[in-house]
């Protein structure tokens, strides 16, 4: 297998470095020779220019880029070998042209000059690349992709930040219509996809190229003046194995752009006279800066702006919001940029997988688990419209919250539970309770978030006593499950699947080693047959 390296180019350090434009590597499925080994990279670029032309004559070719940049780096050439510049000094990421002209064209572009550099590098001690059709057109070559997205955390942006000078116009800007120049705005820096898309759009970069451009073109010019730089190669940001080597910023100061503390989640139609005023739940006080610290980027959230959700996700729905309205935006069990969408997966995290993952969701939201959120009415001298007098009343009812996980007397919680229903062949097994409850208890103290929702007695305890009301004493699982391993009822299994399947699959879910789920001795002891 084949990896390429990452270097963190430091001042003094002078290496001949490519810009590389990478904007399609997916994985490619390959049925490989047994005589060939497989070949990955996240530099892999499958060229089919022309296929938008026509039907090709051959097969496409498999072109991995990092391993010609350090060819060409070797003998001190750089990008304008093989990509063009336009007008504005920016490198065309097509080979040895800036547009695409006929098919014709296009196609001697790659014959003549990637045969050409290769018989020129070739020679008795240099290897160099192939100088037939079939050395490139290869029916099924055993190559595939290890391209991977980059996220742009808050620790690269960081790193960013402290690298500028705290300068934001270096990287953010928007377009003038009216100059046609990009302009910097401050107090409306943004993601850089929020306006360059996945395709171009009219006279704006498809996001790849842009990035290509700003971020891989700022990393040159800080190599060519001496300066610590990032990757200018495709594996430094897109192969999962080198970004590890990326430095991480533990501690992240708080972004900066004028963003509340503490704000009322509002419909944005609560400013319109009293009469007029639709029906709606109570508004939300929402902790701004600690969701901040739970997510590693805006865009978390935020995903199309930097602006409230009622921007784009009304009551009614809109069309900028893709007629998704407000309340599906914050409500949506499946969109992860929701509000209980997020809650969710984060169920999915192994110290709380144990209990959601076989408890199974729930019925519609009901009147109390809506207040959970939707807290009380505020008070009739509230004036929405005042941004203020709203945010002091959201923090307020925060203040007035309980996020400590509530239980049972502990003297009323028993210690230890026997199991020994089906004991035909093992001695009845002995459940530690005590110290399972007190395991849950220290997990869910440790969040905010489950805290305040296991903030009832009796909440936690439905990890295991899942189908019954909360109550100190909840029924016996034998009163669901039957003294069958299947049960008649398809949803209910039988005792023993139940205990196994509550038991091992929570120390599964949770990471939990011992006992050994593989070692029914672990739990049990069989009886003396003699």
């Amino acid at each position: 297998m084949r990896k390429g390296k990452f270097h963190l180019i430091t001042g003094g350090m002078r290496l001949a470095m490519v810009m590389v434009f990478l904007f399609a590597a997916g994985t490619v499925k390959v049925e490989p020779s047994v005589d060939d080994p497989l070949e990955s990279g996240a530099d892999l670029i499958i060229i089919d220019s022309v296929d938008a032309m026509g039907p090709l004559k051959r097969p496409p070719v498999a072109f991995f880029h990092s391993r010609h940049t350090e060819a060409l780096a070797q003998i001190n050439r750089d990008c304008s070998v093989c990509h063009m510049a336009d007008d504005k000094g920016r490198l065309s990421p097509k080979f040895k042209r800036l547009a695409d002209a006929d098919r014709q064209t296009v196609t001697d572009a790659y014959h003549v000059n990637c045969i050409a550099c290769h018989r020129e590098l070739a020679g008795p001690k240099q290897k160099s690349g192939p100088q037939t059709c079939g050395g490139c057109h290869r029916k099924n070559p055993p190559v595939a992709s290890t391209w991977t997205e980059i996220a742009f955390d808050n620790s690269l942006h960081y790193r960013h930040v402290k690298a500028n000078g705290e300068k934001c116009d270096r990287c953010h800007h928007e377009y003038d219509k009216q100059t046609r120049q990009l302009v910097y705005v401050k107090g409306q820096e943004g993601s850089c996809a929020y306006c360059h898309k996945e395709t171009p759009v009219d006279e704006t970069l498809a996001i790849k190229e842009a990035a290509h451009d700003q971020c891989i073109g700022c990393h040159r010019d800080r190599i060519a003046n001496n300066q610590q730089a990032g990757p200018v190669g495709c594996v430094g940001c897109h192969d999962a194995d080198d970004r590890m080597g990326i430095e991480v910023v533990k501690e992240v100061p708080r972004l900066k752009r004028n963003q509340p503390d503490i704000l009322l989640v509002k419909t944005g139609e609560e400013t319109q006279p009293p009469g007029e005023r639709p029906a709606a739940m109570n508004p939300v006080p929402f902790d701004h800066q600690s969701h901040e610290t739970y997510n590693n980027s805006c865009r978390v959230c935020h995903h199309a702006a930097l602006q409230s959700c009622s921007s784009c996700h009304t009551n009614a729905g809109k069309q900028a919001g893709d007629n998704v309205k407000l309340a599906q935006a914050m409500h949506s069990m499946t969109a992860s940029t929701s509000c209980i969408g997020c809650h969710q997966e984060k169920q999915k995290a192994p110290q709380c997988a144990g209990c959601h993952t076989f408890m199974g969701q729930k019925e519609k939201p009901n009147d109390q688990s809506c207040k959970a959120c939707h807290m009380s009415p505020l008070p009739a001298y509230v004036n929405l419209a005042k941004l203020q007098e709203t945010r002091d009343v959201a923090v307020d009812l925060l203040k007035a919250r309980d996020l400590e996980t509530k239980t049972f007397a502990v003297d009323r919680i028993p210690e230890k539970v026997t199991i020994g229903g089906l004991s035909d062949r093992f001695e009845p097994a002995a459940f530690p309770h005590g110290k399972v409850v007190k395991a849950l208890i220290d997990k869910t103290r440790k969040s905010k978030l489950a805290g305040y929702f296991h903030g009832k007695k009796g909440t936690l305890c439905q990890g295991c006593h899942h189908n019954s009301p909360p109550a100190e004493k909840p029924p016996a699982c034998s009163s669901c499950h039957g003294n069958t391993v299947e049960s008649a009822d398809a949803f209910s299994p039988g005792l023993v699947g139940a205990y196994h399947r509550q038991c091992i699959g929570c120390h599964k879910t949770m990471g939990i080693e011992k006992p050994d789920s593989r070692d029914c001795n672990a739990c049990h002891v069989e009886k003396n047959k003699g």
